[in-house]
C-alpha cells in the first residue's frame, strides 16, 4: 500500500504543510464526538498505524505517543453532546474538525479529511473516503482521536459507573442498552439518538 500518495500529490502541488484529518464517536449514545488533525514530516511512515478500527486498544495505546512525538503539530478537539443535540452530529463532527484544524501550532496550508465531505476552511482541502486506510496522515489522526475520545470516557465511567463506559464507550452494545432501559439517560447521553430504546422502555411499562 503506498500510505504517502495523497501527501506526496498535495506536496508536489506546491503545499508545505499537509494535514491529515479524522473523527472518532460520530455512532456511540453518548459522550462528544471527538476529531485530531495531524501533520507529519515529509516522507514519514510509521510503524503499525493503520486505520485505528482495525487495531487493538492496546496497539492503538502504544501508537499514540509515538504519533505525538513524530509529528511536526497535532490538535485533538471535540463536539459536545449539547453541540451535537443542537446542531446534528454531522455537523457537530465538522465543528469538532474545524477546530483541530484550527487549533495546529503549525498552520497547516492543505487538510485531507477521512469520508465524502470537505471541511468550510481558509485552507485547500479535499475529502477522501476511507481515508483513515490510505493516508498516513489520516490514519493518525484516527488513532490519535480514538485514543483521546476512549480516555475521556474511562474518565466518565468513574463518574457514571452504572452505565460501564468503561466497556463500551458509549457505542449501543446490549450492555448499554440494558443499563440505560434500567437508569435512563444521564448528563453524557444524546437524548435524539435514544428515541427507539427510550419507546421500547415505555412499550415495556404501559
Amino acid at each position: 500500500m503506498e500510505w504517502l500518495e495523497y501527501e506526496n500529490e498535495a506536496y508536489a502541488k506546491g503545499y508545505s504543510a499537509v494535514c491529515g484529518v479524522d473523527e472518532a464517536g460520530r455512532g456511540p449514545l453518548a459522550g462528544p464526538v471527538c476529531a485530531a488533525a495531524v501533520i507529519l514530516p515529509q516522507n514519514t511512515v510509521i510503524d503499525g498505524v493503520n486505520d485505528s478500527k482495525k487495531l487493538s486498544e492496546k496497539k492503538r495505546e502504544a501508537l499514540f505517543d509515538v504519533i505525538k512525538s513524530k509529528a511536526i503539530s497535532y490538535c485533538v478537539s471535540y463536539a459536545s453532546v449539547e453541540e451535537i443535540e443542537s446542531m446534528n452530529i454531522l455537523n457537530a463532527t465538522m465543528l469538532a474538525m474545524q477546530r483541530a484544524v484550527a487549533g495546529l501550532d503549525v498552520k497547516a496550508d492543505y487538510a485531507m479529511i477521512d469520508g465524502n465531505k470537505v471541511l468550510d476552511l481558509n485552507i485547500d482541502c479535499e475529502s477522501i473516503v476511507k481515508g483513515d486506510a490510505k493516508s498516513m496522515s489520516i490514519a493518525c489522526a484516527s488513532i490519535l482521536a480514538k485514543v483521546s475520545r476512549d480516555r475521556l470516557l474511562y474518565e466518565y465511567a468513574e463518574k457514571y459507573p452504572e452505565y460501564h463506559f468503561e466497556k463500551h464507550k458509549g457505542y449501543g452494545t446490549a450492555l448499554h442498552r440494558e443499563m440505560l432501559q434500567k437508569y435512563g439517560p444521564c448528563p453524557i447521553h444524546r437524548i435524539s439518538f435514544l428515541g427507539k430504546i427510550i419507546k421500547n422502555e415505555t412499550d415495556t411499562a404501559t
